[in-house]
């Protein structure tokens, strides 16, 4: 998944809501920057840690699906050499009961 504009829409999106709240609050114009500063700011980081935590999180779950697809393709593996030396000894056991009734 694509999460490389995560940080940047959150932290528009807190800003525009800051924006909103200062304006209806009456602010000055220069506590209105600076609150709108620090809000973006703020918001871009926690952005970043969000995305690289979830894009962390992603690498685990592949790492462990491709060890699970391993392990499936190597039981499959070992089943099938099972099964040949299963029937080998099933032939053998056959052959045997066959030679002893004769």
């Amino acid at each position: 998944m694509n999460r490389k504009n995560l940080p940047m829409v959150l932290m528009l999106l807190a800003g525009a809501i800051t924006c909103i709240i200062t304006f209806i609050q009456k602010f000055a114009m220069v506590e209105r920057l600076s609150i709108l500063f620090g809000v973006l700011v703020l918001f871009y980081l926690l952005g970043s840690i969000l995305a690289w935590t979830l894009n962390f999180f992603d690498a685990q779950n592949e790492q462990k699906r491709k060890e699970e697809g391993e392990v499936i393709e190597k039981e499959a593996e070992g089943a099938e050499g099972g099964r040949e030396s299963q029937e080998d000894a099933d032939d053998q056991v056959i052959g045997g009961a066959l030679d002893e009734e004769e």
